[in-house]
């Protein structure tokens, strides 16, 4: 195995094999285009007789083969044969003399040259997009690793999507980590794209891995990613950096069953109970980490009793933002009940079929999604505050 296959094995998972009878983009059967057509070509002028040539239409047959070809010498095996058939009618109608049938024997090699240099440029880049892919998937599980099914007392998944289609990265960024202090799980979006938004989330990330498991008050965490987010941003030398802020949503589920909520400018988790759907919006919020002084981040805690089954879902608002031919926006809180029979992957998994089909295309930006399911094991006999469902803050 190469190094590079290795590296892909290792990090990016297996490569997937191609379906069975096709080759790329292409299927094999597509390699016989060519052939089809040339034998079309060569079928029609018999049937036209010796008066009107159509041999200049074999032009095209060079061009088609670098268009399903997925090797660089097959446009030039193509425009060998096509060749071969120029002569042949050629001869038959007599032309081997004339202007007409120099001009598509030149015109021929032209198109077989063109149709392998083509080839070839379109594969290299093919080859430079994968090597990218790997780079940003590999960077990808690094910054964003991927989320077990059980976290400590919840059952916990996410899905996210990229804006670009060919990035997968982005500036959106979630974590969930089991300390001793109860599940942690935090969302959010870096305003801006490119490289500079996955340098200001990677930096929030570390910061959160270590403050989540060092810190026991929930507001407290979020003042340490907000002093982290100061100086890498006074780090960082990118452009619009000196704009850049992170609007984040930290959730802690306490052993004892209590959700604790964090909002720093971004939009409300959402809590779905016996399949209703409630916005956890809190009386009082910050503005996005990035906006004031990391002195001046002092984030209320908000708590919330969670019941066993009750799920959480937090997003980014690439979600609620996603907006169909007409302007009209994915109405989310709407449509989450009606996705959330089944494991939290799958619920994801309809969101986010469901707000495709709303948009009708790709979504134009990053787009998160974590679901936190409590689901405490058996043994645990959390203790639930007699206001059941009411927030109440710290």
């Amino acid at each position: 195995m190469s190094a590079t296959g290795w590296i892909r094995e290792r990090f990016a998972g297996p490569t997937p094999r191609p379906l069975p009878g096709t080759s790329g983009t292409w299927p094999r059967t597509a390699l016989a285009l060519p052939f089809i057509g040339m034998a079309l070509i060569v079928l029609l002028d018999y049937l036209s007789g010796t008066r009107v040539t159509v041999e200049p239409a074999l032009t095209a047959v060079p061009a088609l083969a670098a268009v399903v070809g997925r090797r660089t010498w097959y446009p030039l095996v193509i425009g060998v044969c096509t060749e071969a058939a120029a002569f042949l009618m050629a001869f038959r109608s007599d032309t081997l003399d004339q202007s007409v049938h120099a001009a598509s024997v030149i015109a021929i090699l032209l198109a077989g040259t063109i149709g392998w240099v083509s080839a070839t440029l379109r594969l290299r880049q093919e080859r430079a997009l994968a090597d990218a892919q790997l780079v940003a998937s590999i960077a990808r599980r690094v910054l964003l690793r991927p989320v077990p099914e059980r976290v400590g007392s919840v059952r916990a998944a996410v899905h996210y999507e990229a804006a670009a289609a060919h990035a997968r990265i982005g500036g959106d960024l979630y974590e969930v980590v089991n300390t001793r202090h109860g599940v942690r799980a935090v969302i959010g979006d870096v305003r801006g794209k490119g490289l500079g938004a996955v340098e200001t989330a990677a930096a929030v990330l570390g910061a959160f891995r270590e403050a989540a498991h060092q810190e026991p008050a929930l507001d407290r965490v979020a003042g340490w990613l907000a002093v982290s987010l100061d100086r890498a941003l006074h780090e960082n030398d990118h452009p619009g950096v000196e704009e850049e802020f992170v609007t984040l949503a930290l959730i802690g589920v306490r052993p004892d069953g209590t959700a604790e909520i964090v909002n720093c400018g971004h939009p409300s988790p959402l809590l779905l109970r016996d399949a209703r759907v409630r916005p956890l919006e809190l009386a009082e919020t910050v503005p996005p980490l990035g906006v004031l002084d990391p002195a001046d981040v002092r984030p209320p805690v908000h708590r919330v009793p969670l019941r066993g089954g009750d799920r959480v879902l937090l997003f980014t608002d690439g979600m609620i933002e996603a907006r169909d031919r007409s302007g009209t926006f994915y109405p989310l809180a709407e449509r989450f009940p009606r996705c959330a029979d089944g494991r939290p992957a799958d619920v994801l998994q309809r969101l986010h079929e469901d707000v495709v089909r709303h948009v009708g295309r790709q979504l134009g930006d990053d787009a998160a999604m974590l679901l936190l399911q409590y689901d405490p094991p058996p043994t645990a006999t959390p203790h639930l505050p007699q206001q059941a469902g009411v927030l109440t803050n710290h």
